[in-house]
C-alpha cells in the first residue's frame, strides 16, 4: 500500500472520527499528491518518494507559518498550524537526532573525500538526496560547514 492510499485510508477515517485537524490536513495533503500525479509528465502515479517530499514541503510551509503567527503574536493561529504539522510529520520518515545528522554527514564527507568548505556543494549534493526526508535541509547545510570548517 502507498502513501497516497494511506493517506485515502485515514481520511476516511478522520471523517468518521469527526477530526477536524486531521481532516483538513489529510484534504490538503490528497489534494497537493493529486496535483502533482496530474501534472505534465507525471504519468498519473506519485511513487512514495515524491509524496514524501510534497508531504515534507507541507510540513516546513506549517512550521514556517508558525513561527510567523507565534511572532506576530497570534498564538491560536501558531497552534492550529502546528497542529496540522503534527499530522503531515506522522507520513514522514522519523527525524535524525543531532547525532545521528553528524554521523552521517561524517561518512558522506569520507565517501565525498571533502576537506575543507569550498567543497561543500559536493558534500551537499549527495547528502540531501540521501537524507531526503530524514532531515531538515537548513540542519544539513549548517552541520556540513561546521564539520568542514
Amino acid at each position: 500500500m502507498d502513501i497516497f492510499d494511506i493517506i485515502s485510508n485515514d481520511l476516511k477515517e478522520a471523517m468518521k472520527a469527526k477530526d477536524k485537524v486531521a481532516l483538513d490536513t489529510l484534504r490538503n495533503i490528497k489534494k497537493a499528491l493529486i496535483e502533482a500525479k496530474t501534472a505534465p509528465g507525471a504519468g498519473d502515479t506519485v511513487d512514495d518518494a515524491t509524496a514524501t517530499k510534497i508531504i515534507s514541503k507541507l510540513a516546513k510551509q506549517g512550521r514556517e507559518s508558525a513561527e510567523l503567527y507565534a511572532a506576530q503574536n497570534r498564538p491560536e493561529l501558531a497552534a492550529e498550524e502546528l497542529a496540522q504539522v503534527a499530522v503531515l510529520e506522522k507520513y514522514l520518515p522519523k527525524q535524525m537526532s543531532d547525532e545521528e545528522l553528524t554521523e552521517a554527514l561524517k561518512n558522506i564527507i569520507a565517501e565525498v573525500g571533502a576537506s575543507s568548505p569550498q567543497e561543500m556543494g559536493k558534500v551537499m549534493g549527495v547528502a540531501t538526496k540521501k537524507l531526503a526526508g530524514m532531515a531538515d535541509g537548513k540542519a544539513i547545510s549548517a552541520k556540513v560547514k561546521e564539520l568542514l570548517a
